[in-house]
């Protein structure tokens, strides 16, 4: 499917021995590829292989990727801290000293923060790698689901900008009976305005005629009702193909306005103008939507 959303959400979550992991991810509109990591504590490590998967994924938006990391406390073990402990006893001795008061108890003092530690085990280079990789491959399940999100958010676009196509083809063609009837408006126009005006009698046809054929040409909007049904049929295109298409729709959409603005300046019906104005409505919210658009 051609037509992408840059925008979504997607998250995906995985654990192993002592440690769980969440990735989410959020995409939204942007000129180019452009990504915000944020990754755990002691996983810097991971920010290359995380820019090379979002790059190969996706050519377009602005991307917050963050990954959090939380311990797994089942099977693990803890050793006393020996220093924090010996300080602890000294200062209960102190108390104590003089004074009738129970002995504390070992629960009571390991209770104290600092006193019992997780016992964190070493961690061989071959494990650290096992575990990079499946932090990676969750990654690759969250991409993958933002992939879905983006693709299923521009089939709903879709329908969208072919409608407005086909409001712009609609249009150009009413623009295109009107501007056919104007050789004989504006001769109509042209003669009424010579009746007018004193001693013009003497103005021969073919005078007149000369006259219209230059207000004719003036305003012959044929060329840019040309270059908009052209524009017209390659966005339909475009859109059916299967090719990341919303910077050359962007850039269609700047062509399609050059021409109604065109239009709309060489026009000099009132109908024919309004046609123009409507187009550039159209235009208009054509590119509004095409922004989204990967």
């Amino acid at each position: 499917m051609a037509v992408v959303s840059m925008t979504g959400f997607a998250r995906a979550e995985g654990a192993d021995e002592g440690i769980s992991w969440r990735w989410e991810i959020k995409s939204v509109n942007g000129r180019g590829l452009d990504l915000r990591i944020r990754l755990a504590p002691g996983l810097d490590r991971l920010e290359p292989m995380v820019r090379e998967r979002v790059a190969a994924r996706f050519s377009r938006g602005s991307f917050n990727v963050g990954l959090a990391t939380a311990s797994v406390a089942s099977g693990r073990r803890y050793a006393v801290n020996r220093q924090a402990l010996d300080s602890v006893l000294e200062l209960v001795a102190e108390l104590t000293r003089g004074a009738k008061l129970a002995p504390p108890q070992a629960d009571g003092v390991l209770r104290v923060p600092g006193v019992l530690e997780a016992a964190e085990a070493e961690e061989t280079e071959e494990e650290r790698q096992r575990r990079d990789r499946q932090i990676l491959a969750s990654l690759d399940q969250a991409l993958v689901a933002l992939g879905e999100t983006r693709a299923a958010e521009g089939a709903r676009l879709a329908p969208m900008l072919a409608g407005h196509l086909d409001r712009i083809a609609e249009l150009a063609k009413e623009a295109r009976a009107l501007a056919a009837t104007q050789p004989a408006a504006l001769k109509e126009k042209l003669e009424r305005q010579i009746a007018e005006i004193a001693g013009a009698a003497g103005v021969t046809p073919d005078r007149i005629a000369q006259e219209v054929a230059l207000l004719v040409s003036r305003g012959d909007v044929r060329e840019e009702l040309d270059r908009l049904t052209a524009h017209v049929a390659q966005g339909r295109e475009l859109l059916a193909g299967k090719e990341a298409v919303g910077r050359r729709l962007d850039f269609l959409s700047q062509e399609l306005n050059r021409e109604a603005n065109t239009l709309c300046s060489k026009s000099s019906d009132l109908a024919l103008t309004r046609i123009g104005l409507e187009l550039k409505a159209a235009i208009e919210q054509f590119r509004e939507q095409i922004q989204n658009i990967e």
